[in-house]
């Protein structure tokens, strides 16, 4: 069974401008004897509402709207949210949140000055959606009710070896995108590691398995994965982001956000597993100081019991005050977050099952393949 959880659509979260419901009225007047001339003609008003997209047409719950003006022979303008008090701008824009819960019609009225104090002004009417729920819209999500190979238009197979026909951290498998290591069945995703003889540009490796990409790369948001963990020794699982301006060989948003390297992007490992310690998970930070350029890494660990036998939640609650991991309703890890850390712009999911290495550690002779199943993945914000 899927966990409920109240949702919205399934689209990701932008901030566009919004047609105007209803003009209420416009108004010219001067002030004292100004020539008519000294009055702002023109008046353009542009009104945003954040997270407003086509299925969240009121907003994803912020209740903030950023209201911009524009008119000829204008100095200065001014803003009025409801009832609330006169706004004055000189650059024509700003900003303000409605506190109201709930999907509610504001007026908002707009006033444009010439220098003399002529002013012309307009009124409009929004619906702005409020909540206090924190990360209450659904920006990604793949409930795996399908059959097959993953869906391509949430995941990249990342299957270029980044480190002369190798992985990083002494990992023994190549990565396909073949549908033997990563597949869609009976609900959920299976990300399978094989004992076989795999050859890739000239590299052959002894295993395989599959590293997949969410294709949305996000800021701040919770990141949940229902999950049952592979449960053989050798075996190291993973729940994790980098941030998009890595620029890894073979990821799904190659240098569209830049290129910095690791560890300079910031890496959240959500959850990972060793090869040796079935019983519990961990949650580790590591990134490059911003103003610094020093590696720094942080994180902890927890008991699971029967974690390859029982589904549970691996989660992560991230902001520019912390981050924060969970296995179910227990707090892993928590980081505060800070200017000088790389966790204030867009990271990408990834998962996998690497063998051997760094935390896999001995791989048994007589493995033969494990799975990593994954009933559900959902991002919100």
């Amino acid at each position: 069974m899927k966990n409920n959880r109240n949702i919205f659509q399934l689209f990701k979260m932008s901030i566009f401008n919004i047609s105007v419901l209803s003009l209420v009225f416009v108004l010219s007047c001067s002030s004292g004897d100004s020539d008519s001339n000294d009055v702002p003609t023109n008046l353009n008003v542009d009104i945003s509402i954040i997270g407003s997209d086509t299925n969240n047409p009121n907003g994803n719950g912020s209740g903030t709207v950023v209201v911009s003006a524009s008119a000829n022979n204008a100095v200065r303008y001014a803003f009025r949210f409801g009832n609330g008090d006169q706004i004055s701008s000189e650059t024509g824009t700003t900003e303000h949140t409605f506190l109201q819960n709930g999907t509610n019609t504001y007026n908002i009225a707009v006033w444009a000055y010439s220098q003399s104090g002529a002013f012309i002004n307009e009124s409009y009417s929004v619906d702005v959606f409020k909540s206090d729920e924190a990360f209450a819209t659904l920006v990604f999500s793949d409930e795996f009710e399908y059959e097959g190979s993953p869906d391509n238009q949430k995941w990249h197979h990342q299957i270029i070896p980044p480190n002369n026909g190798s992985w990083h951290n002494g990992e023994l498998q190549h990565y396909t995108d073949r549908e033997e290591n990563s597949f869609v069945s009976d609900g959920s995703l299976k990300i399978k590691a094989i004992k076989e003889q795999y050859s890739y540009n000239g590299s052959t490796k002894e295993y395989t398995s599959a590293r997949l990409n969410g294709k949305v790369a996000f800021t701040y948001g919770r990141v949940e994965v229902r999950a049952k963990l592979p449960s053989t020794a050798g075996t190291w699982p993973a729940i994790w982001t980098l941030g998009a301006n890595v620029d890894e060989t073979g990821n799904y948003f190659g240098d569209q956000y830049g290129s910095v390297g690791w560890p300079l992007c910031g890496e959240i490992d959500i959850m990972e597993q060793t090869g040796w310690n079935k019983n519990q998970t961990i949650s580790h930070f590591h990134w490059g100081d911003l103003n610094t350029e020093e590696y720094m890494d942080t994180g902890g660990e927890t008991a699971v019991a029967q974690a390859s036998s029982e589904y549970h939640i691996y989660a992560m609650e991230w902001d520019s005050e912390s981050i924060k991991t969970y296995v179910d309703d227990t707090l892993v890890f928590e980081l505060p977050n800070s200017t000088n850390k790389p966790y204030n712009h867009e990271h990408y999911l990834i998962l996998n099952i690497a063998l051997g290495g760094n935390l896999g550690g001995d791989v048994p002779t007589n493995f033969t393949e494990d799975i990593f199943e994954i009933d559900y993945v959902r991002i919100y914000q």
